[in-house]
């Protein structure tokens, strides 16, 4: 694969290469490049040691992972095929669970299982990178937040997979020390 990224994106790639099942880690970002970043070594870690990855997250966000991939060499087209990459947006991931801006656990419970099963298909691993918190959060639905955290935090133990959420530092205006507490208590790593 050729690799125009550069060394952050290597030394990314390392970090995220070897991941622990159950793991849930936070990443709060000071600018996109950042998020960047993490994104494409978390995925690209993923998909060449024959996992899956499901991305949730917002179309520009989205727009730039399949672009670095594409530039890493990573053949799109047949991760998509072959379910080993499974995209949507964050808003439509919200609204297959939120009722009255709260998430419904039974509607969530479902809206992953099924992805989980998807993405698991012949005991493949799994990776899963969220920005629907963030959304939550940036529309300032704190408790919302906080229990979708601990709804993915269930899913990660009892299914076996690694989640990352990232949020914007620019979205804890208010209370920063104790936004900062309740997000980071939902996680098992912060980043």
């Amino acid at each position: 694969m050729n690799n125009n990224l550069g060394s952050t994106f290597d030394e990314a790639k390392i970090f995220w290469g070897e991941m622990a099942p159950c793991e849930h880690i936070a990443q709060f970002y000071a600018d996109d490049a950042i998020l960047q970043d993490t994104l494409t070594g978390f995925v690209h870690g993923g998909l060449i040691g024959g996992e899956c990855a499901i991305i949730i997250a917002t179309p520009p966000h989205l727009s730039a992972l399949n672009r670095r991939l594409a530039d890493a060499g990573v053949d799109l087209r047949q991760f998509v095929s072959e379910d080993r990459l499974i995209t949507m947006t964050a808003d439509a991931g919200l609204a297959s669970f939120m009722v009255k801006d709260w998430p419904d656990d039974d509607l969530f419970t479902a809206f992953v299982e099924s992805l989980i099963r998807r993405a698991s298909h012949n005991d493949r691993r799994v990776r899963a990178f969220g920005e629907m918190v963030a959304l939550l959060w940036a529309r300032g639905l704190a408790a919302a937040t906080v229990h979708l955290e601990h709804l993915w935090h269930q899913f990660c133990l009892s299914h076996s997979f690694s989640l990352l959420c990232a949020y914007p530092k620019a979205g804890f205006t208010e209370d920063p020390k104790k936004s900062l507490d309740e997000i980071c208590a939902a996680h098992s790593r912060i980043v």
